[in-house]
């Protein structure tokens, strides 16, 4: 027999002559409120609900209530020309029905034929459910669609159904290899249409989520309340507790019943989800009795941080950049042309000083406090990381971080693997320093990062003794197995790279003996500056910096300067814009980062620094520019490694200077959050920019004084940040409206950006979902 045409929705309905409802309680009565509120079975749609409950008065009561068409007890009078069956009965009664089910249904059904009538249940453990069906029909019929929606209420009854109970809710299914596609796409289509999210996942996976996520709170609020409703006071006790209990034990209020049903089903993991909640509340009690306030603030503070970001993915907004994609959809910048750009402003600190500054704040002796944090996307994913392995972290708040270091040898291993985002600086450092602990880890990250190469940390350190495992290509995800002993090299870097230098250096503190690096061209030394001020020994001498492993770091206060990279996007919008002056604030000027300064002067840029000082071991300056006309230059080699996260920008400069500017040497460009070279290179296209790539570099030629610089386009970021903001800057010349897709993950290094941009006088606004804001 053909397999049935799988159901469709069309308008919000559901393509299925007869849906039959076994369990006319909150679950199955909701589901037909449902249907009818999409209007399945009205005004001339096609399609029957009937329904079997042990309970006259409920058939009678959905009937009056109109949520069904017809019902019966017996389910044998029922299953006849029924299309899609939904077993909405509890787990312990599930085996009777579905023994009775197989002996009603044809037998091409039951046998493993293309199924014509669709099964699927509402059971909150999926594990007991699939074993009973594997008792009742010997095997997994085809037509069977296992699925669990989430959601609920205290209410019980078909009189307390509701049709919105499903909307915005979760629904998740658990396909086998034996489902059909067809009969799941149906399931998915009947879940839609009552306005549900619907998710796959399999059997194992979703019992243990739920009980960590459902069963395991229902089971600690039916204890508490049970536990204080035997003490004497207990009258007194419930008199005057506070909103917090009542929204805490409000789920107490559930039915008794089918929560022992549940827990009974779904022993093992319940068991398992309790062992884990046992261990954590014995350290909570223990570091209550030893007055452990660092202890308890680390716990704390974690279960803070993780009920934000819960609430986050609950409300659809963003904590991480790649959460905030999936929730939210892509979003969309759209820059106006023409402009100028003036004022006196700061940007977010420096996002390379805010990594280090947790990573060497955990790693030491005593209390950091950091000021001038980026509470962008990238350096949230570090701090978390840290509190995912024990560390206290305070904030953070306007940019004041407070870190309880742990010392060398304090950090515990994480419950899971450790997600940083679209931060490839904090998976690159994360690496060596994770290389050096005495637990395993893994290095998770988004989309963006998981394309990016990691080869190029893991096998210097495999050099060192780490043992490290990557995906194909020497790509994310990075499994490291720690209690590796590590020695130290001398190695000479094929190309320049602050990040694997940085890397080295932190597996160097874990190593016996010397580690040594050897740079081919100058970079950031952003962390061999911040270990001097946390008092490690470090040594340089010219290209190579090495340290000694087997000491350790003492707090120290750090001030964290603006961001250079951030900075720089400000600077080219007021170097080719006429009419343009602005100051930025307190940037950081560290010789390591200077190459966008000193390029920008070569092409003729207005510009010069003031009130220069060194804050926390990092030279810093307020940079002053003024529009003037640029020219094309060769850009010198020995600049290119001091500019390299700059250049995006960099290139909408060239393209409104006179002449042609050539970059070579740049290689780098291209393993960076895009291939750089040629994202730019596709987005100069779309505007009309003559342009020229080769391999290692780019040639690019300017406008020269033409009012209008260039045209106008639609940009794909391929969810470059960098990308991004530079078409966002490069608008500022172009003839028509420059639409840049894809710009999420700009809150991984300025959040704020638009609303910045704004201020100095760009027409920028975000669009999500449609419409802009």
């Amino acid at each position: 027999m053909a397999e049935a045409t799988p159901s469709r929705m069309t308008g919000g309905l559901v393509d299925e002559p007869k849906v039959l409802i076994v369990g006319l309680g909150l679950i199955g009565g909701s589901l037909a409120a449902a249907l009818r509120a999409a209007g399945f079975g009205q005004g001339g749609h096609p399609g029957t609900i009937v329904a079997c409950d042990p309970s006259a008065d409920e058939i009678a009561r959905g009937i009056d209530m109109g949520l069904i068409d017809s019902g019966a007890t017996q389910l044998a009078s029922l299953v006849e020309g029924a299309s899609l069956i939904v077993l909405a009965v509890p787990v312990l009664a599930m085996q009777s029905v579905m023994s009775e089910l197989a002996a009603l249904l044809p037998e091409a059904q039951v046998s493993g034929g293309a199924p014509q009538v669709v099964v699927t249940d509402v059971g909150s453990t999926k594990a007991a459910v699939r074993d009973c069906a594997l008792r009742a029909f010997g095997r997994l019929p085809s037509g069977l669609v296992l699925g669990h929606p989430i959601a609920g209420s205290e209410k019980s009854g078909v009189s307390a159904a509701n049709p919105r109970l499903y909307v915005d809710h979760k629904v998740i299914l658990t396909p086998t290899s034996e489902t059909s596609p067809g009969a799941l796409a149906r399931v998915t289509a009947l879940w839609r249409a009552c306005g549900a999210e619907v998710l796959e996942m399999d059997v194992a996976r979703h019992d243990q989520v739920l009980a960590r996520t459902s069963h395991l709170p229902h089971l600690l609020a039916f204890s508490l309340v049970d536990t204080l409703a035997r003490q004497d006071e207990r009258l007194e006790i419930f008199r005057y507790a506070a909103g917090g209990f009542r929204d805490f034990t409000r789920i107490a209020g559930s039915d008794p019943v089918m929560w022992r049903d549940i827990f009974t089903a779904n022993r093992e993991a319940v068991l398992t989800a309790l062992n884990d909640f046992e261990a954590g509340l014995a350290r909570l009690k223990l570091a209550v009795e030893r007055g452990d306030s660092d202890a308890m603030l680390a716990i704390f503070d974690r279960a803070s941080h993780a009920r934000h970001y819960f609430d986050s993915l609950l409300n659809q907004t963003s904590y991480q950049a790649e959460y905030q994609m999936q929730q939210q959809g892509k979003l969309t910048f759209r820059a106006a042309p023409g402009g100028r750009v003036a004022g006196r402003i700061r940007v977010p600190g420096d996002k390379s000083i805010s990594h280090r500054s947790i990573m060497l704040g955990a790693l030491a002796e005593g209390v950091t406090e950091v000021k001038g944090f980026l509470e962008g996307e990238d350096s949230l994913a570090t701090l978390q990381a840290f509190r995912e392995m024990g560390v206290a972290i305070e904030g953070p708040h306007q940019g004041r971080v407070i870190v309880h270091g742990v010392g060398m040898h304090g950090l515990k291993a994480p419950a899971g693997p450790l997600y940083v985002g679209n931060a490839g600086t904090a998976m690159r450092l994360f690496a060596g320093l994770l290389a050096g602990q005495a637990f395993d880890s893994e290095l998770i990250g988004d989309a963006s990062l998981t394309k990016r190469p990691m080869g190029r940390v893991a096998d210097p350190l495999r050099l060192m003794g780490a043992k490290i495992d990557t995906a194909e290509g020497g790509r994310p995800p990075l499994k490291i197995h720690g209690r590796q002993p590590l020695k130290g090299i001398d190695y000479d870097m094929p190309m320049a790279s602050a990040q694997v230098k940085s890397c080295l250096l932190l597996a160097g503190l874990y190593a016996e003996g010397e580690t040594r690096v050897r740079e081919p061209a100058p970079t950031r030394d952003h962390t061999e500056r911040m270990l001097a001020g946390f008092g490690y020994e470090v040594h340089r001498e010219g290209d190579t910096c090495w340290l000694r492993g087997g000491g350790k770091l003492t707090a120290a206060p750090i001030d964290v300067p603006s961001d250079i990279s951030s900075a720089t996007f400000f600077l080219v919008a007021a170097a080719i814009t006429p009419g343009s002056n602005l100051t930025l604030e307190h940037v950081g000027i560290n010789p390591t980062r200077i190459g966008v300064i000193n390029i920008l002067k070569l092409m003729g840029a207005d510009l010069w620094l003031a009130n220069e000082q060194e804050v926390g071991g990092e030279p810093v300056a307020d940079l002053h520019i003024r529009y003037a006309p640029l020219k094309g230059i060769d850009i010198p080699l020995d600049q290119v490694p001091l500019a390299i996260d700059e250049f995006p920008a960099l290139f909408i400069a060239a393209a409104n200077a006179t002449g042609v500017t050539r970059l070579r040497g740049a290689e780098e460009l291209r393993v960076k959050e895009s291939d750089r070279i040629q994202a730019m290179a596709d987005g100069l296209a779309a505007i009309g920019v003559t342009h020229t790539v080769v391999e290692d570099g780019i040639d690019i030629v300017g406008a020269g004084d033409r009012e209008i610089a260039y045209g106008g386009g639609r940009i794909d970021s391929l969810g470059d940040h960098r990308i991004a903001m530079s078409f966002v800057v490069a608008a500022l010349r172009a003839g028509e409206e420059i639409v840049i897709d894809d710009c999420a993950n700009v809150a991984t290094s300025f959040p704020g950006f638009t609303e910045l941009a704004r201020t100095v006088g760009l027409m920028v606004n975000e669009e999500r979902g449609g419409s802009a804001s």
